[in-house]
């Protein structure tokens, strides 16, 4: 059932991702394909801030600060298991890997190894104040307009 706090949660965390991602294209290694990167990310953060704040929204600001967190944590893990998932098929396609059971663990190393570029604090720090900033605006439409 579509309600304002979904659809707010939608668009605050659409464009958290956005800029996480667009943040984070400095840290891929040269000659990465980021032509649909943000776009991608952006509809990762549409759907999670639809489907998980959007139903969380309604139980008080400060359960709303760790929504918001959980909610971007929950777009970090599905950005990086998407495009993990993409350039293990791309590799595959190569023929990188011997066989099925390689490709799947590869997809778990390339998520391992993309991770470690969030060393850079600006990925993270985007995440963390977007994820509080959108929790307590999708709580605040919350309670404004339901």
């Amino acid at each position: 059932m579509p309600t304002a706090a979904k659809l707010v949660g939608a668009a605050v965390f659409a464009l958290v991702a956005f800029i996480a991602a667009y943040l984070f294209i400095p840290a891929l290694p040269e000659g990465t394909q980021v032509k649909l990167f943000a776009p991608i990310s952006a509809a990762i953060g549409l759907v999670a801030g639809w489907k998980v704040m959007g139903n969380l929204a309604g139980k008080g600001y400060q359960q709303a600060i760790s929504f918001g967190l959980q909610t971007s944590i929950v777009i970090l893990f599905f950005a990086l298991l998407g495009f993990s998932t993409y350039l293990m098929i791309v590799r595959s396609t190569k023929g990188r890997y011997e066989g099925p059971s390689e490709a799947v663990l590869a997809v778990f190393q390339l998520m391992l190894d993309y991770a470690m570029l969030l060393a850079s604090p600006a990925t993270p720090i985007a995440l963390a104040v977007g994820g509080v900033l959108g929790g307590l605006i999708v709580e605040w439409s919350k309670k404004r307009w339901s």
